[in-house]
């Protein structure tokens, strides 16, 4: 195995020199292990890097000090970090599966500079990148979704992207490689777990072969994905001028697709897709609409989309919800993809909504006569007044209440009630969550 991994990196080009210094993650399991092993024996300068997360108890300890013996026996620099990964994802607003994730990649990101190292490699393997797609497949994705973890993305590679996970465990055997095993991986609660244990599984009694079809199928939808991107480059290279902010709607309404063409434009300053299908829908349409991302403003003029940054309206009030504006209570404002193991906390002073169905920037505003909203739970609208009256609200109350508004639609009773056609549910793919 150790020389289809080096013929892997070659045709990869994951490293320029032979003799690199790489930062290697070993978290101490059956896949972190053989590949420090493997990378060493090709004559790398390998450097280990653990991170105990402390979610694990014993467990966690376990790792780290089987990935600290390894490092010293294999006489290989050993660094490593903990993290209370709870904590801070709590302090983020995140899940702890995204906080994790983020604290390593930052922490090997440092380590690199620090050790000015050339690379950090990660052991991510065939049945990771199988998992992944079907994991995408499942959530709905794009082209690009479907091809697959990239063997390299700036500094971090990937040199067991061309093995399957029983080729490591064989080869684990034959070298008498010691590692540890994650309890939470023999548990379907979470949705990868799931396609592992129990979907992949169904499928190969459909096909046998269902993994190496799967393969396949992502190898051709990655060539695909090339004359895709080659030809929205072109299209972008025709419609959008970005020194001057400027999508030209005549142009974009002759390319092939003008949404897939508006989408790719639009989704690095962070548009979500729901705001480029309004924006699309908005091409034939009279001028003056206005779309909004958390730090982006897209103006539908006569013959151009007008991109400008910051927020349209946004010297005119001093409300928008936004990081960088005045508001009128204290406030943390977090938007993220839904993970897994995302959680809803029972928490009154938690807002949860469903990002891609508002429409931005939100608003801060007390009661008027006459407003509803549909609150969190129920399908019919009821006036706020009535709201208030039920749940015994008195005269000073009602008037210190704040309401978030998306557009004209009241979507919380700050501290009290949101509204339930802007709650999470199984469809929802990006979260917005607001804690005051």
């Amino acid at each position: 195995m150790i020389r289809k991994i080096r013929q892997y990196i070659e045709k990869q080009q994951l490293l320029a020199a032979p003799q690199a210094k790489i930062i290697v993650g070993v978290s101490g399991g059956a896949d972190s292990v053989p590949l420090l092993y493997i990378l060493q024996r090709l004559g790398y300068n390998c450097i280990a890097a653990h991170c105990n997360f402390h979610l694990r108890g014993d467990e966690a300890d376990g790792d780290e000090q089987l990935a600290q013996q390894l490092a010293t026996d294999w006489n290989i620099p050993y660094h490593k970090a903990d993290f209370d990964t709870r904590q801070i994802a709590t302090q983020r607003g995140i899940s702890i599966e995204m906080a994790a994730r983020e604290l390593r990649y930052a922490w090997f990101e440092e380590l690199r500079q620090r050790l000015d190292a050339e690379a950090i490699a990660v052991a991510h393997h065939e049945d990771d990148n199988i998992e992944t797609v079907l994991l995408n497949l499942i959530r709905g994705t794009g082209i690009k979704g479907l091809t697959g973890i990239a063997p390299k993305i700036g500094h971090i590679i990937r040199p067991l992207l061309g093995v399957s996970k029983a080729e490591i465990l064989q080869f684990c055997e034959e070298k008498a490689l010691p590692y540890r095993t994650d309890s939470s991986n023999l548990q379907d609660t979470f949705a990868r777990n799931k396609i592992r244990l129990n979907l992949l599984p169904l499928l190969q009694t459909i096909n046998p072969a269902v993994r190496t079809a799967l393969l396949r199928t992502m190898n051709n939808l990655g060539e695909a994905n090339k004359i895709y991107e080659q030809s929205v480059a072109a299209a972008k290279a025709q419609v959008f001028d970005a020194e001057k902010g400027t999508i030209d709607i005549a142009r974009l309404q002759q390319t092939a697709s003008p949404q897939a063409v508006l989408f790719e434009i639009l989704k690095d300053y962070g548009f979500g897709e729901e705001v480029v299908k309004d924006a699309a829908r908005a091409i034939d349409s009279q001028s003056g609409k206005v779309f909004h991302a958390p730090q982006f403003t897209l103006i539908r003029d006569r013959q151009h989309f007008l991109l400008q940054q910051g927020i349209a309206g946004q010297a005119r009030n001093d409300n928008w919800l936004t990081p960088s504006t005045l508001h009128p209570i204290p406030y943390t404002l977090n938007q993220f993809p839904i993970t897994p193991d995302f959680v809803i906390k029972k928490d009154k002073n938690i807002a949860y909504f469903d990002a891609d169905l508002l429409q931005m920037p939100l608003t801060w505003r007390h009661w008027q006569q006459g407003d509803k909203f549909v609150p969190f739970g129920m399908t019919s609208f009821q006036k706020v007044s009535d709201y208030f009256t039920n749940h015994k609200f008195s005269l000073p109350e009602k008037a210190k209440t704040w309401l978030l508004c998306s557009g004209d639609d009241i979507i919380w009773i700050v501290g009290h009630r949101t509204d339930n056609r802007f709650r999470i549910t199984a469809e929802t793919k990006n979260a917005l969550v607001l804690t005051n």
